[in-house]
């Protein structure tokens, strides 16, 4: 069986082709991305077969990365092969706690979630239709984000506002579940899932979960994917007292306070530069403003670790994923500054390596770098739900 994964992302469209084996572990015949979509420089990146290839070319929307995506694919023979399609969806709401096929009753319910995850969903919304009319005869399989926190604790769920508004769907929901749900199963391969275990997903959009014993307890992102750590051009958790002088003091509407905090803040808004941590660490010699921007995402990386570490009780295993915390040594060597009295140590070394257990002989906390697999994730979901359908 051949499961393509698609994940939009806010300006990306990652895909990966993988053959499914009996056992789901799965394989990857060709993956890869359409990168900075919307921005100057739009890139296509192309793993096949172990080489690597990128050329660029104008990718002014998502539909036209599609489109270009599909061109290649063909071009390749490749959905030939492909017996189904799964996608990552970001917002499931109250409605969807674990991977469906995809019907036209279920477009239609994401359509109303949409108001939940603007910046998101009707991308993803976009990619299913699209590549239900391309392929009418491929099943797709929706995979939710939210997922891996539908059984959050209810303290962790709920927020400090009337009990009436929760029934409407005001509820903490958590994100980035398909990127935690993968490295958990990596920790299971490694006997270190169980025990209190922090997870930092760190790449453009950030967060933090607390896993206890394989169940997610809590985790940074909250009722939208805007919530919880300073990301690249969002702003992360912010008094509600900012929103109201953003109104009223500033006299922007609601549209504007939303663009604002969604593609405006983050490290973009700090450092007035980009939001591009790569970028902004090579540029701290010359600006204050990017050193600002890096050491305060860090600090506040830090600040949530803790926050996550107490709510566990306690803390065993660390992992960092996703773009920056894979490929940043001087991010993850800042985040865990000063958390030797906590039993965090991490090893200079092997962390400038970026090698998988970095964390120091005689750390009471294990440490340990990984990549992320959300398509793979993706692909496996679709898989048992098609041998679900035989």
């Amino acid at each position: 069986m051949r499961i393509l994964s698609i994940n939009s992302g806010s300006s990306s469209l990652k895909y990966a082709l993988h053959d499914m084996e009996r056992s789901g572990r799965g394989a990857a015949v060709e993956s890869g991305g359409l990168m900075r979509i919307g921005m100057a420089a739009s890139r296509f990146l192309c793993r096949n077969h172990g080489a690597q290839s990128s050329w660029q070319l104008a990718l002014p929307d998502h539909a036209a990365a599609m489109e270009a995506l599909v061109r290649h694919l063909r071009r390749g023979d490749l959905m030939s092969t492909v017996d189904c399609i799964g996608h990552r969806i970001v917002h499931g709401g109250l409605l969807y706690r674990q991977p469906e096929i995809v019907s036209p009753g279920m477009i239609d319910n994401l359509r109303g979630l949409v108001r939940l995850a603007p910046e998101h969903l009707p991308d993803e919304i976009t990619a299913v239709e699209f590549f239900g009319r391309e392929f009418p005869h491929l099943t797709q399989v929706a995979c939710f984000d939210t997922s891996f926190h539908s059984n959050l604790p209810r303290l962790a769920r709920i927020f400090p506002l009337p009990a009436g508004l929760e029934d409407g769907g005001l509820v903490r929901y958590g994100f980035h579940g398909l990127s935690y749900e993968y490295i958990m199963s990596r920790l299971k391969e490694l006997e270190e899932a169980q025990g209190r275990i922090v997870i930092a997903h760190l790449g453009n959009g950030a967060s933090m979960a607390a896993v206890r014993d394989g169940r997610s307890v809590d985790t940074t992102m909250g009722f939208t994917p805007a919530g919880g750590l300073m990301m690249s051009t969002r702003s992360g958790d912010l008094d509600p007292g900012v929103i109201f002088f953003l109104l009223r003091e500033k006299n922007l509407d609601a549209e504007s306070v939303a663009r604002l905090i969604n593609e405006q803040s983050g490290l973009a808004g700090v450092s007035g530069r980009s939001g591009d941590m790569e970028e902004l660490l090579s540029q701290e010699k010359e600006s204050a403003a990017a050193v600002d921007a890096v050491n305060l995402f860090c600090y506040l990386a830090r600040k949530f670790l803790g926050a996550l570490a107490f709510a566990l009780g306690g803390l065993d295993t660390v992992v960092f994923t996703g773009g920056i915390g894979e490929k940043s040594p001087a991010v993850r060597a800042r985040i865990c500054a000063g958390l030797e009295f906590a039993g965090l140590k991490l090893e200079e070394e092997r962390n400038r390596d970026n090698a998988g257990l970095i964390s120091a002989a005689g750390s009471a906390v294990s440490v340990r770098v990984m990549k992320a697999g959300e398509e793979l994730m993706i692909a496996r979901h679709a898989a048992r739900l098609m041998r679900e359908k035989e």
